[in-house]
């Protein structure tokens, strides 16, 4: 139907397309970044229950809505609160003044931003810092680690896609599929943990948690290529990059997004994976009973969708009726 129209207006529909396009994801992707701040974010405070009052109080006075405060009884229950992945930071009431127990392998952000709250709570005095989960001293920020996801995203969402495009055979796609799990996962982690630094805990929890994330987001596009065809396939580029980059929180905390944004993109297989990465590198696992149920959620659906899909055309693609057979009179 394109070819039959002018050069001119299919320039101009290719255009326009491109433009609306444009000015949907520009929004999508900035916005979530323009307007980081704490909404219910999870903090503990620690120490005697009249200290611990009126530092809740300071808290919730300054930023409305900002916290969810949970109350422990000294510094050490804060300290294991910070490991379990229960909160992001402590403040411990002392007899030297307020202390900041942080967790920058949670969120450097959200640890950055609360080491400037500690300060205005503390009437300007220096309040000491103590990093109890710290992120991997090669990537103190954490920036390594968000950007070093992305390409994860990016190789599971085509691998699903070529899956789809260029393998007819439901088992063979299956086989695909799997194989590239394990493949992603001992590579991702040879990679992220052992050539560039950027993780820091078990091997294998890591290799696992990066295999799963990858089986998810290509199962994820290759089972909606085989129900859907080539709309299945955008509708799979669509859940996994264009809405699950940008919702995920990877470089921040879900707790930063507008809401509801910040939970949703916890349900979409990048903010999963990245979770589930953190959680793998950096606290032996604490906090992975969510994100480690939503990514096989999407890879189970997407395995069982592949084989019940169909087997040929299921891109669109064109079969090719065989020729009559010629007699011979």
């Amino acid at each position: 139907m394109l070819r039959s129209r002018s050069p001119w207006t299919l320039t101009a529909l290719l255009v326009g397309v491109a433009v609306v396009v444009q000015v949907l994801l520009v929004p999508l992707f900035a916005a979530p970044a323009a307007h980081l701040a704490p909404r219910d974010l999870p903090v503990a405070v620690a120490g005697p229950p009249p200290a611990v009052a009126e530092l809740t109080a300071r808290l919730t006075a300054a930023r409305p809505g900002g916290f969810t405060v949970t109350a422990l009884p000294d510094a050490a229950a804060a300290d294991r609160a910070l490991r379990d992945r229960e909160v992001y930071a402590a403040f411990v009431a002392g007899p030297d003044g307020v202390a900041l127990h942080t967790a920058p392998a949670a969120s450097p952000t959200v640890a950055a931003l609360l080491t400037e709250a500690a300060g205005q709570l503390s009437a300007g005095r220096p309040v000491p810092v103590t990093a109890v989960v710290p992120t991997d001293p090669d990537d103190p920020r954490g920036a390594g680690f968000a950007a070093g996801f992305l390409p994860l995203a990016l190789t599971g969402m085509l691998v699903g896609a070529l899956l789809t495009l260029l393998v007819t055979g439901r088992r063979a796609r299956l086989v695909g599929l799997l194989g590239y799990a394990a493949l992603a996962g001992t590579a991702g982690v040879t990679v992220l943990h052992g050539w560039l630094g950027l993780l820091d805990g078990d091997p294998w929890r890591e290799a696992g948690a990066i295999g799963l994330f990858s089986l998810a987001a290509a199962a994820t596009v290759a089972g909606l290529g085989a129900l859907l065809g080539r709309a299945g396939i955008g509708l799979g580029a669509l859940l996994v990059f264009l809405l699950g980059n940008p919702l995920s929180a990877v470089a921040a905390a879900p707790e930063l997004l507008p809401q509801p944004w910040g939970t949703f993109g916890q349900f979409l297989p990048v903010g999963a994976g990245g979770t589930l990465l953190r959680s793998a590198a950096f606290f032996d696992g604490a906090g992975a009973g969510r994100p480690l149920a939503v990514l096989t959620g999407y890879a189970l659906v997407g395995l069982v969708l592949v084989l019940a899909g169909r087997r040929a055309g299921a891109a669109g693609e064109v079969t090719v009726p065989p020729e009559p057979a010629q007699v011979t009179v």
